[in-house]
């Protein structure tokens, strides 16, 4: 991927990032030059006087404020110095890339005016044609009219229409000069524009990092004991990916918008019919159709113009395809996150409850009702909106392939786990055993499937395994490393223990033992 093609409508953001990197090559110029200061500072301060009792200590210190000072001159010259000239030449490189830039749009916007002022001038000859026409032939049915005023209307309707006939040529020739231009301008001129701003940052992030790495060696030249840290730091240098950093850029701006066509003739010399003439062309009723070419022709946006005010919408449809599959991804995990801690909560509430009731003497049950309702209120609206967002990000990733011309399934790799933590697999084993048991409250259901289960401190120990719902197979890899989940291979037969209560993980049973949790996803489920 290369910005010319990926980035070609995002020249803002391609200004604002490369004067991001030429600021954070200042910063760290100037981050060194203290760095030099305080090390110079430290080294002045290490130079005691000599004391006789103190000589070979002093000598060590004054070694090693001497290593010091020349930590301090390391840098100074080959870091500050060299990356401040550097830096100055970036700026300058970059000047005269976007100056060329700009005059390309200016370029572009003179030509576009020039095609309207031609298209205009097209019309306005066309309908004095027509207009001269029409008086030409009322003057010939005319009894009263004079033989030299009707040649004369004639004289002039012809004049008419070799005029509108040579702005016809012009609006033609102006309309192809431009869609020749446009085209060199979107897919030859600012895409090279752009691959010159992108070698120009990719060669910054180089030198940047090659800047750190000076900065790593100075120290390790001085202070061996503390090696393996500055071989961090000189690691970190190493480190900088400048071709990566141009993948991360054109993965948060790339709006999937296909690259702007040719502009259509508009054709306003259907109303001279009524002239004769070897090149008319068309109707002489076309006029209200002109109109309308017209005014879709002022409708389209410049993609350099000022952007409109945008409208932010829920579904973030004011957002390019790429950004609205991301905001809407953000979206539904925070929802996923919220309705897993009601059910919680829920969980929790159902539990205090039964133990009101069995103890009265700790608390009041019908107290917990309120908090209760509130909280399968709660849980409704956030699934309601759990499948809102589910829709839309499926809409916007079916939009997203559709641009991409992407065939690739998206389930092609593994997905990611889900965000929130496996259920103690306790407590769930226990709910999950006892999820067909009637409640021994009063409390009416509020949802399907949703019965209130009696906890007891001895009932664990005397339960029963629970037995399987459904048979599984893992369509991939997991390693259970968190408490509560376990470990499968790809193609595995599990046994189904606990559907997915909504937080993405699902509790199974290996053959050969052992049951936990796993990421919902990755498996094929199939109900007894």
């Amino acid at each position: 991927m290369d910005w010319g093609t990926e980035l070609w409508d995002q020249f803002e953001v391609l200004e604002r990032h490369t004067q991001w990197g030429l600021d954070l090559l200042d910063k760290y110029v100037k981050f060194v030059k203290e760095r030099a200061e305080v090390e110079q500072a430290y080294a002045k301060q290490l130079r005691f006087s000599q004391q006789q009792s103190f000589v070979q200590l002093l000598q060590e210190v004054n070694d090693f404020a001497g290593q010091r000072e020349l930590v301090a001159e390391s840098l100074g010259i080959r870091v500050c110095l060299e990356l401040a000239k550097y830096s100055q030449e970036m700026k300058q490189e970059r000047k005269m890339h976007f100056q060329e830039g700009r005059r390309a749009q200016q370029q572009l916007e003179n030509g576009f005016k020039q095609l309207e002022t031609s298209k205009r001038k097209f019309e306005r000859d066309c309908r004095e044609a027509e207009k001269a026409a029409h008086t030409a032939e009322r003057l010939d049915q005319d009894i009263n009219a004079t033989k030299a005023d009707v040649e004369k209307a004639k004289q002039q309707a012809h004049l008419r229409n070799h005029m509108a006939e040579e702005s016809k040529n012009e609006y033609a020739a102006q309309l192809q000069r431009f869609n020749r231009d446009q085209a060199h301008f979107y897919f030859s001129q600012m895409p090279q524009i752009f691959d010159k701003l992108q070698d120009m940052d990719e060669r910054r992030a180089t030198r940047l990092g090659a800047g750190y790495g000076l900065l790593s060696e100075a120290e390790l030249q001085v202070v061996p004991i503390i090696g393996k840290c500055l071989e961090g730091m000189k690691v970190a240098a190493e480190s900088v990916d400048a071709k990566n950093d141009s993948q991360v850029l054109i993965e948060l701006h790339k709006s999937g918008f296909a690259r702007p066509g040719d502009l259509e003739f508009e054709d306003f010399s259907q109303v001279m019919s009524r002239v004769p003439s070897d090149s008319s062309l068309g109707t002489p009723d076309g006029r209200p159709e002109l109109r309308a070419a017209s005014s879709r022709s002022r409708a389209k946006r410049w993609p350099f113009g000022k952007k409109n005010k945008t409208v932010v919408t829920e579904d973030f449809s004011h957002l390019p395809p790429e950004q609205q599959r991301k905001r809407l991804q953000q979206q539904l995990e925070e929802r996923n996150r919220e309705l897993q801690k009601e059910e919680d909560q829920r969980e929790a509430l159902k539990k205090m409850k039964d133990v009101y009731e069995k103890t009265p003497q700790m608390g009041d049950p019908a107290s917990l009702e309120p908090r209760i309702a509130e909280t399968l209120g709660n849980i409704e609206r956030l699934k309601l909106e759990v499948q809102k967002y589910e829709a839309w990000l499926a809409e916007a990733e079916s939009r997203v392939l559709s641009n991409r011309g992407d065939s690739l399934s998206r389930h092609s790799r593994p997905p990611d786990p889900p965000a929130t933590a496996p259920p103690d697999s306790s407590s769930s084993s226990n709910s999950g055993s006892q999820d067909n048991k009637e409640s021994s409250s009063e409390e009416p259901p509020s949802e399907e499937g949703q019965d209130t289960p009696i906890y007891t401190e001895f009932d664990e120990d005397f339960e029963e395994p629970a037995s399987p719902i459904g048979q599984c197979v893992a369509i991939y890899h997991f390693e259970g490393s968190s408490e509560g989940t376990i470990s499968m291979s790809e193609g595995e037969d599990l046994s189904l223990m606990e559907e997915d209560k909504g937080d993405g993980w699902t509790r199974v049973r290996r053959k050969q033992g052992g049951e936990g949790y796993v990421p919902t996803s990755y498996l094929q489920v199939t109900l007894n």
